[in-house]
């Protein structure tokens, strides 16, 4: 009897390689892998300037394999997410997608031409992606087919907190403060170590002390008491009652320690696999920036448009995964993802790109247009709005849609 429990852990998880590797994901490794090589074998055949039609085929043929990595990336995140359990399999989520857009930004401006502005475009636009298209898409498919959805007001707080000072130090205050709309090398360093310490503190508290924070309410009116996993995995204990707002659901949590040491074998296995999937990513997005800079140019398209398409490649994944969970009822999952995602975007990419910068002499204009900058504005009010409420509605989701469809407007003006 005392071998019971040990045995039915392992016919659990019999083979964590056999499960992870499906085939699936060996396809996906296979077309990764073998674009990549194909694109070294082929060498200067497809160094532009190159035909129009073979510029098309090779673009597409590069984003539709980084899209299908990417796309693997998601799926092992997500499987790691569910293993996890909020927050940390979200931030393993976001993390594994602020990666790839990181690389992608890099390799542009590591890449020939002048890219000065390709950092704020990618964050910019990735801002009003996530915070009016994703947001808003996922808020109104979710509220037509669910109604009012609550959510957990405290985590929602906490990310707009940090959004707020994230997107002036990255978008705005270079207008104020810089020199030709970008900092000056004195200035970066306080930037970047400031922008790093916020970031860290909000990791700490948010896998720590606050990780309640960021799971999914209960709308009971009664009140709720369960354990929390703290960052040591030792619970606490939470408890509080309707008219005081929507409280965190907390069933019997199972510590993140206790979690990583029951299933080792397939979330090692399930990383090794992810890093695998993003490698073809890295390898492959110098070819898709030297090759949309080209297509680009040729068309005399705005300069933004480069960064709209790196986010729009690099978030469609997401996108999707947050569209699904709407549809589900998991609103704050889709908080998690998306704001998360944001604030790891800022926090991570503005300092990449200026210690970029500094170590190749490139001037990072980060300074974002006044109409831009009005729009953002709009976007962290009507945020601050949506999320203040008690239920968020299809109506909350229009109204960021709206904003999106304006923000398209202004990009082609």
């Amino acid at each position: 009897m005392a071998s019971a429990p040990a045995s039915s852990t392992t016919s659990r998880d019999p083979s964590p390689v056999r499960s992870t590797l499906t085939p699936a994901a060996l396809v996906r490794l296979g077309i990764g892998w073998g674009t990549f090589l194909a694109l070294t074998l082929s060498g200067p055949l497809l160094e532009p300037p190159l035909p129009a039609p073979l510029l098309i085929a090779a673009l597409a043929v590069i984003v539709g394999v980084i899209l299908l990595c990417s796309f693997g990336v998601v799926h092992e995140a997500e499987h790691l997410a569910r293993r996890l359990g909020d927050p940390y399999g979200t931030l393993v989520l976001t993390l594994s997608i602020v990666l790839i857009e990181v690389v992608l930004i890099a390799a542009v401006m590591l890449g020939p031409g002048e890219h000065a502005t390709i950092a704020r475009d990618s964050v910019m636009a990735v801002s009003m992606i996530i915070l009016n298209a994703v947001i808003g898409l996922s808020l109104l498919v979710g509220g037509l087919r669910h109604g009012g959805l609550q959510h957990n007001r405290t985590g929602a707080s906490a990310y707009l907190a940090l959004l707020v000072p994230l997107a002036a130090m990255a978008l705005a205050l270079p207008a104020v403060i810089g020199r030709d709309g970008a900092y000056t090398p004195g200035q970066e360093i306080p930037i970047i170590v400031l922008t790093l310490a916020l970031y860290v503190f909000f990791l700490v508290r948010q896998m720590g002390p606050q990780a309640a924070d960021f799971r999914e309410v209960d709308a009971g009116p009664a009140a709720t008491t369960g354990p929390v996993a703290g960052a040591a995995g030792a619970g606490t204990t939470v408890s509080t009652s309707a008219p005081a707002g929507p409280t965190a659901t907390a069933p019997a949590v199972t510590s993140i320690r206790e979690t990583l040491t029951r299933h080792r074998g397939e979330i090692t296995a399930r990383v090794a696999l992810l890093v695998a999937t993003v490698l073809p990513i890295v390898l492959l997005s110098h070819d898709m920036a030297a090759l949309l800079d080209d297509g680009l140019g040729r068309l005399g398209a705005p300069v933004a448009l480069s960064g709209v398409l790196i986010a729009m490649i690099v978030f469609l994944p997401e996108a999707i995964t947050s569209v699904r969970a709407a549809l589900g009822g998991e609103i704050q999952r889709v908080s998690n993802l998306c704001h998360g995602a944001l604030v790891s975007t800022v926090g991570l990419t503005i300092p990449a790109v200026l210690v970029i910068g500094l170590l190749t002499g490139q001037d990072v204009v980060l300074a974002e247009s006044p109409a831009n900058l009005l729009l953002l504005g709009v976007t962290l009010l009507l945020s601050v709005t949506t999320l203040a409420a008690r239920k968020v509605t299809a109506l909350h989701g229009a109204a960021h849609l709206v904003v999106f469809a304006v923000y398209g407007i202004a990009l082609f003006s």
